[in-house]
């Protein structure tokens, strides 16, 4: 799960105040999309003049990292932390940036050859990450799981309980492990596990799996679950897919992962013909969060809750993104989507909305997108010989800067 990311988003803030404004980008006459109840103003943005950018007094230079420079870094998912350092994973390497994604280091634990598209990633901050690796002789029930403390120059290794799954840290010490024990038939069988230490050890709390003694139904066997999102040691959440028209796969615990209940959803009346998906959840504050539904009818689209409340009740935001698409949230209020070649930005949670069509020609070919803020973004694509580009944004998504080749 992509981190919610504010270190740099006041610092932009104050950058654009300082610019002058061009009047390429002045809106257009703005249409109405109509989603839920109320309407969303969505305006078209002509492509700006690239503006230089203004650096700030007594900017601090960026921590020094202290590993071999990978050229051209054929990039699998990227997760940019703010405007300045970022991971990503490639088909063999862990890396890391911090110039905003023009450099580009080899962190790679030494033991971990080849991480590609095994790796089940948890980066939480500059220094602190945590990487998965599947023990495939022991699946599912056994793998390695490598720690930084320190970016990557040094890493710890674990044997884990688990091979695969969804990894989620709440901070250096507590952990959380949606663990993938099968799928058939529309059902998943999962195990839950805890860490306090870091990920030296780890306790299942919880499994759906009948093959286990103590199985519980809180958690249905029926349905995909594809992520969780821990609050802290008592409470998280479970989001997936049922292939049933009408009802939404999401979970909470309050109680450490021991049981679970259903959290029902006010859904749009055309979500009765649709299967639901649930793409993302996560929080800016204990009480403050986002909750993303894919909806896979006719005309796929993809809609966002909010809470005010840590999770108890969630409001339908004023819009709705029509097509499938790729959906970046770098706070409560910015969310950045893109579809049909062009990116569709929002600073006030959905109530209105600019549609930004790129000097790019992107097409299907973004393959990942990362963005600090919702003007400073990055996406990675795939050319037409298969190979792995990756451009940068400061204007929400008008003019693109080639990173990588």
């Amino acid at each position: 799960m992509k981190p919610l990311r504010f270190s740099l988003f006041l610092l932009s803030l104050l950058v654009a105040a300082c610019t002058p404004a061009s009047p390429a980008t002045e809106a257009l006459n703005a249409p109405t999309l109509e989603a839920a109840s109320t309407a969303a103003a969505i305006t078209e943005e002509t492509q700006p003049s690239p503006q230089p950018a203004i650096a700030p007094q007594d900017t601090p230079l960026p921590n020094e990292i202290n590993a071999p420079v990978i050229e051209s870094p054929s990039i699998i998912n990227i997760e940019m932390l703010d405007e300045v350092y970022g991971w990503a994973v490639t088909e063999e390497n862990i890396i890391r940036t911090n110039d905003g994604g023009v450099t580009w280091y080899d962190v790679t634990p030494a033991s971990l050859a080849d991480a590609g598209y095994l790796v089940y990633p948890d980066f939480l901050n500059e220094t602190t990450a945590w990487v998965q690796f599947p023990d495939m002789n022991r699946y599912p029930n056994g793998g390695k799981l490598y720690h930084t403390a320190n970016g990557g120059q040094t890493w710890e290794a674990f044997n884990t309980p688990f091979s695969g799954g969804a990894l989620h840290f709440t901070d250096e010490r507590n952990g959380w492990m949606l663990s993938d024990l099968g799928v058939g038939a529309g059902s998943m069988a999962v195990s839950i596990f805890q860490t306090g230490d870091g990920g030296a050890t780890w306790t299942r709390v919880y499994t759906n799996d009948p093959n286990f003694a103590g199985a519980g139904e809180s958690l249905p066997l029926g349905g995909i679950k594809n992520l969780i999102l821990p609050l802290d040691s008592q409470t998280a959440w479970v989001g997936g897919v049922i292939y049933a028209p009408g009802q939404a796969y999401l979970y909470r615990s309050d109680d450490g992962g021991k049981t679970w209940f259903q959290i029902n959803l006010a859904l749009p009346a055309d979500a009765a013909e649709s299967e639901l998906s649930v793409q993302d959840i996560l929080f800016v504050s204990p009480s403050e969060g986002l909750l993303v539904i894919r909806m896979t009818a006719a005309a796929p689209k993809t809609i966002v809750y909010a809470t005010e409340d840590g999770g108890n009740t969630w409001s339908l935001l004023p819009v709705t993104f029509e097509g499938y698409g790729i959906l970046e949230t770098p706070s409560a209020r910015e969310l950045i989507f893109y579809s049909a070649d062009k990116f569709y930005v929002t600073n006030d949670a959905g109530r209105t909305v600019t549609v930004v069509t790129p000097e790019i020609a992107f097409g299907e070919s973004i393959l990942d997108m990362s963005f600090a803020n919702s003007r400073t973004g990055w996406v990675v694509t795939t050319s037409p010989s298969n190979e792995r580009l990756l451009y940068k944004t400061t204007d929400s998504g008008a003019t693109w800067i080639p990173l990588i080749p």
